[in-house]
């Protein structure tokens, strides 16, 4: 998707934002749109307090002059803004692919409402298509990897296990000091099921599916923004 069909999602998802609110900053490159244009309104005056969900989007925030608070000051937010990687009809999304998983779904969860902004290619029959991002403790990486490869096995994956690296072939580490395993499936037949099987994996911190968190998606085609309620 051009960056000019990304800011329009975010613009349309920007209809959402309320005076005195407080807000979740997503993560990735139509997120990053987002949080420009509520900079342009908070310089001129609109009221806000965030919370970003990572380090990129906090640095990108305080540029702007965003006013930011984390979940330790207050204890909820009222809406969430950010991106994803994959969506279904049952608003069920799999997210990760900008390494911020972690801190997305906190910030979700401690949502009101999580608003999704993306192109229309995200919008797919079945999760799976897009590696699903698996969180996972540096320690015991070698267990950690084996008991992932049984539940893929056990839920019907039919692609590999990849340890993500960085672009100068490093192992990537998350802003939490994790890392990421992304796993291929072609399509996700239960994406609770697999939820729940993962987290019981001691080395599993989190993964990528945000299953009941999601509830409006702002999804930009070339003929403009659709809009679609849960």
């Amino acid at each position: 998707m051009s960056d000019a069909l990304k800011r329009e999602a975010a613009r349309a998802a920007l209809d959402e934002v309320r005076s005195g609110m407080r807000i979740g900053l997503g993560t990735g490159s139509t997120a990053k749109h987002f949080v420009d244009l509520l900079g342009e309104k908070v310089a001129q005056g609109f009221d806000c307090l965030c919370v970003p969900t990572s380090i990129a989007t906090e640095c990108q925030a305080r540029d702007l002059a965003i006013p930011l608070t984390t979940l330790e000051e207050i204890d909820s937010l009222d809406l969430t803004v950010d991106g994803t990687d994959e969506i279904d009809r049952d608003f069920q999304l799999i997210k990760g692919g900008g390494a911020a998983l972690l801190r997305e779904k906190i910030v979700a969860a401690a949502s009101a409402r999580m608003v999704v902004i993306a192109d229309d290619s995200k919008l797919v029959e079945h999760l799976g298509k897009f590696p699903l991002p698996i969180e996972v403790n540096p320690f015991g990486l070698a267990a950690t990897q084996r008991s992932v490869a049984k539940v893929l096995s056990n839920m019907g994956a039919t692609g590999g296990l990849v340890l993500r690296k960085s672009t100068d072939g490093e192992i990537l580490i998350t802003d939490g000091g994790h890392y990421i395993l992304d796993a291929s499936f072609g399509r996700i037949s239960d994406a609770k099921a697999l939820s729940t099987a993962l987290l019981e994996i001691p080395g599993v911190v989190q993964h990528g599916l945000f299953i009941g968190l999601c509830q409006q998606a702002y999804l930009a085609t070339p003929n403009g923004v659709i809009q679609l309620s849960r």
